[in-house]
């Protein structure tokens, strides 16, 4: 039963790190109908720009603000100089784009820092409170999974509260209507690939330092895992995408305990195909209506 409990908090250690990071990919989704192949790393960038002002001023907190600042920016840049012209005559021309992107942002991370593994310092401590002689979540992880919360709750106000959320969506899901009754689409669209960044650069912030430190490539594996979370909840939904980052998470953790590591990638594919199976759109998605 110990081992049970301490595969649990493992698992909804990790699963609050994959739900930060398929807040990014809904947010995208639900702003221009994209899933952004180069998210991760988009991420990576911004964290290393986050770390480096970190070690600069020796505050943690205005190296997270600065990756935040640093993704909002590259989000826009990124549509304005390149999804913008794009087009979306082909369903794959943005995903080719955008697999692109990834190739040229880690090539260019590699040139200027390298490809060795920086150590990434946390604001709270990273080991394990104990509960009835069971090892817990540590500080890390419950700011981890407090970011997470808070992010959805922002979103979900966003898209359901505010004026410039309900452009958004509106400019996603019909951009023609959109422009006749007056949304700037264009701008809808940066803002969402800016928020979307700046998102996932605090995801990256809070992904790095539960791996084996910054580099290049630090976040390949995390956004298949947090791909995998974003379809199990639903694309459209911030609240599945903490849901399926939560579930993967445990769901990782027993298969990697009981059965061991080998069987984890099975265990993430069985997941996927049994979701897209039983519910397409995720567990979370909205019913849609039938037309007749």
């Amino acid at each position: 039963m110990e081992r049970f409990w301490f595969l649990t908090f493992d698992g909804l250690a990790a699963g609050a790190v994959y739900a930060a990071f398929a807040l990014a990919l809904v947010l995208i989704w639900r702003a221009a109908r994209v899933v952004n192949f180069a998210q991760g790393a988009m991420a990576v960038a911004t964290a290393y720009v986050g770390y480096a002002v970190a070690g600069a001023t020796g505050s943690y907190w205005l190296g997270l603000a600065a990756a935040v600042l640093s993704g909002l920016a590259l989000g826009a840049l990124v549509e304005r100089v390149l999804m913008r012209f794009v087009g979306t005559a082909g369903p794959l021309n943005q995903v080719i784009v955008a697999l692109g992107l990834v190739l040229l942002i880690q090539a260019v991370l590699g040139m200027v820092f390298g490809n060795g593994y920086r150590p990434a310092a946390t604001p709270f401590d990273t080991d394990a409170l104990t509960v009835g002689g069971v090892a817990a979540l540590s500080p890390y992880d419950l700011w981890v999974l407090g970011a997470a919360l808070a992010v959805v709750v922002l979103l979900a106000l966003l898209f359901t509260r505010t004026p410039v959320g309900l452009r958004m969506r509106a400019a996603a899901f019909a951009p023609e209507v959109s422009r006749l009754l007056g949304v700037s689409v264009g701008r809808m669209l940066t803002l969402g690939w800016a928020l979307a960044a700046g998102v996932g650069a605090l995801a990256g912030m809070l992904v790095v330092p539960t791996g084996l430190g910054l580099h290049p490539h630090a976040m390949d594996l995390v956004f298949v895992v947090a791909f995998t979370a974003a379809v199990v909840g639903g694309l459209d939904s911030p609240v599945g995408a903490v849901v399926g980052g939560l579930l993967v998470g445990l769901i990782l953790s027993y298969v990697t305990g009981y059965l061991g590591p080998d069987t984890t990638p099975l265990a993430v594919l069985v997941l996927l195909l049994a979701v897209l199976l039983v519910r397409p759109g995720g567990l979370f998605s909205a019913a849609r209506a039938r037309h007749v």
